[in-house]
């Protein structure tokens, strides 16, 4: 079974970002190549529409063979309600909750972003599996894409 990636804006972003290309590309490479799925939301290609062309191209380069793409439904809408409500991230950041819940709802094996503030946190990573442990959602991976990436 491929393993399915769930990616958010900043990784596909990280492509044209000296400080975050390296491992950025790496993995989008192995999304071209079918050796994992590109797992998108609806909430992550409406960021992406308002990338510059060389970002839009990137992702552009993926088979969609290759991607799967979740939907911010109600379900996940209220799990990104509930991260909020226990206070993982404020309300002004609720885009981020909603990344984590569409991923978490959709059971993606991890959840990839280079956004150390909101989502690569220990202490959020912890208050969000709290919360989905609590909803009786199982606990979501989240990590950096070079943490994904075989070194061998």
């Amino acid at each position: 079974m491929t393993i399915r990636i769930y990616t958010d804006t900043s990784v596909v972003g990280g492509c044209e970002d000296e400080e975050f290309a390296e491992h950025s590309v790496r993995l989008m490479e192995c999304f071209v190549r079918g050796e994992r799925v590109l797992v998108l939301s609806s909430l992550t290609v409406q960021e992406l529409a308002a990338a510059p062309a060389a970002v839009r191209r990137r992702l552009a380069s993926v088979p969609e063979t290759h991607i799967e793409t979740l939907q911010l439904d109600a379900e996940a809408q209220e799990l990104a309600e509930a991260y909020v409500a226990a206070g993982v991230i404020t309300a002004k950041l609720r885009a981020d909750a909603q990344h984590i819940a569409i991923a978490t709802v959709g059971r993606v094996d991890v959840l990839v972003s280079w956004n150390f503030k909101h989502i690569v946190n220990l202490r959020r990573i912890h208050g969000y599996n709290s919360v989905n442990l609590r909803k009786g959602y199982p606990m979501i991976e989240i990590r950096t894409p070079r943490e994904v990436l075989s070194d061998e």
